[in-house]
């Protein structure tokens, strides 16, 4: 994965210059429909007046086929009865029938212009047809490529600003981890495991001393003993508690809560109230799960890096949401100022936001720290729970 980070000020002025020229596109897009409007209508009306006037032509041409046909005949006639008619009426005849099939001639060849002007123009009125659709499809995608650009992808610069914090935290998280992985392991070794080692050496040294020394000096070691590892086992479930405590599923939150703050009260030798408001009931695995682990870090701040000596614990379940307050009397600190290792509460928000509720926290040095989780509880359903 790259360590270099996006520049968010650089993405700004990209962005603005992407929104001057879609902006700019979307005014072409938008004078070219125009224009093809205009030119629709001009062609609409240049075709109704050509409908008009090849109708008009039609019904001429029908009428001088008529007159030609009677011409014609006229002409038949007086040819076959040439003696009975003057040479006048005769070249009379020939020159109306001639004159006839001219401008029949004329009205036809119009009337094949005027059909192929009409076609010419509804074609080119389905082309600036189909030229409006498109434009007006560009500018609907324009506008919401603009919407975009002026809303949702505006926010892209504090993503990328969250990003290369997230980037930092996981980086962190995974530091995190490893020293976690240390600790245990250091809890492990000079805990359990030597108390076992211990315990091998003692029941070894119990079975010398029974021989040597009778069975009432070897009772009173084996009491040692088992002291010894009671000490262990509960130095095991300490350790198994803090990683994934198991009353979690089959007791549910509150009771595995309230004997958490128990032992983290009895082992930092400091006073935590637990107050449950609300009716007990089960919610989701991993919603109980998340909540615990926000509470734990909530607790975990206050004495790690607060040195709280009284803890707050207050829960409040409701049909539809959930509250948590967690306040101490710690050293407090400045909620605005960025620390290089407060991957604590970005951790909490990280949950809170996978949980779609709301954090906040009020602090000031010197006068402790109050933190609110507001959760809410439509999507939290589980085993063992009421709709």
């Amino acid at each position: 994965m790259s360590n270099k980070k996006i520049n968010a000020k650089e993405l700004d002025r990209i962005v603005k210059k992407m929104i001057e020229a879609v902006d700019e596109s979307k005014a072409e897009i938008f004078h070219i429909s125009e224009q093809s409007r205009k030119e629709h209508e001009r062609l609409l009306e240049e075709l109704r007046q050509t409908k008009e006037e090849v109708q008009r032509v039609i019904a001429q041409t029908d009428n001088l086929e008529m007159q030609a046909r009677l011409a014609r005949q006229r002409l038949s006639d007086v040819s076959k009865n040439f003696s009975f008619y003057t040479e006048a009426e005769i070249r009379q005849a020939y020159e109306k029938a001639h004159l006839l099939q001219m401008e029949l001639a004329m009205a036809q060849e119009k009337e094949k212009q005027l059909r192929q002007r009409r076609d010419d123009l509804e074609r080119r009125l389905t082309a600036v047809k189909e030229t409006i659709e498109r434009a007006d499809h560009l500018i609907g995608q324009v506008t919401v490529v603009l919407n975009y650009l002026n809303g949702d992808f505006r926010e892209l610069s504090e993503f990328i600003n969250g990003a290369n914090e997230k980037q930092e935290f996981g980086l962190r998280i995974i530091e995190a981890q490893e020293e976690e992985r240390k600790r245990l392991s250091r809890e492990i070794h000079d805990g359990p495991a030597q108390m076992l080692a211990n315990v091998i050496m003692r029941s070894d040294l119990i079975e010398r001393i029974y021989r040597e020394r009778g069975a009432e000096e070897a009772i009173h070691e084996m009491r040692d003993l088992k002291k010894m590892v009671r000490s262990a086992l509960y130095e095991v479930r300490r350790i198994i508690y803090d990683l994934r405590p198991m009353a979690l599923d089959d007791l549910g939150l509150i009771p595995t809560l309230k004997k958490y703050l128990q032992t983290i009260e009895e082992y930092h030798k400091t006073t935590i109230t637990f107050t449950y408001m609300g009716e007990v009931r089960r919610l989701s695995d991993r919603f109980e799960v998340a909540i615990f682990r926000l509470v734990q870090e909530a607790v975990q701040n206050a004495l790690k890096h607060a040195e709280a000596k009284t803890i707050q614990v207050k829960i409040e379940l409701k049909k539809d949401n959930l509250l948590i307050v967690v306040k101490d009397d710690g050293k407090g600190f400045n909620p605005n100022e960025k620390k290089e290792k407060a991957f604590g509460l970005m951790g909490m928000r990280e949950r809170i936001e996978w949980l779609e509720g709301k954090l906040h926290i009020y602090s000031q040095l010197g006068r402790g720290t109050i933190v609110t989780m507001h959760i809410p509880l439509q999507k939290t359903a589980g085993k063992g729970e009421q709709q």
